[in-house]
C-alpha cells in the first residue's frame, strides 16, 4: 500500500485487496487516519472487492454507512466503465452529486471533489 497526502487528502493506492468487509473498510479508515491525520481518502479501484459494486449484495451501502459514521469524505478512482448495471449507475451518479462519496476515474478527479 502507498499512501501520499496532497492538500490534506490521503490518496492511497494499492495492488492488494484493502476493502473486503466492513470490518476491513473500519481497519483501513482509522489507519489512514492515525497515519496521515487525513478525514478525506482516495482509494483505487482495484483494492476494493468487486462484490461492492454489486449493489444488490448491499456491501456498498454497509461500508459506506462507516465512512459516513467516522466524517471521512471517499472517493474511489478507477475504470467504471465496464458496469453496466442501472443501478449502479444511478448510484454514482447520486454519490457523486453529494458531499462525501465519490466515484471518479482518476487521482486528480479524486483530489478536485474531495476539495469542495
Amino acid at each position: 500500500m502507498e499512501t501520499k497526502v496532497i492538500n490534506d487528502i490521503a490518496i492511497v493506492k494499492s495492488n492488494d485487496m484493502i476493502i473486503k468487509d466492513v470490518c476491513s473498510a473500519i481497519d483501513f479508515v482509522m489507519t489512514i487516519k492515525y497515519e496521515t491525520n487525513c478525514d478525506k481518502i482516495a482509494l483505487n479501484k482495484e483494492a476494493v472487492i468487486e462484490d461492492f459494486f454489486i449493489l444488490s449484495k448491499g456491501i456498498a451501502g454497509e461500508i459506506l454507512q462507516k465512512f459516513i459514521n467516522y466524517q471521512v469524505k471517499f472517493a474511489i478512482y478507477g475504470d467504471y466503465s465496464k458496469y453496466t448495471s442501472k443501478p449502479l449507475k444511478d448510484f454514482i451518479y447520486e454519490s457523486n452529486n453529494g458531499k462525501d462519496i465519490f466515484f471518479v476515474e482518476n487521482e486528480d478527479e479524486a483530489i478536485k471533489m474531495l476539495s469542495k
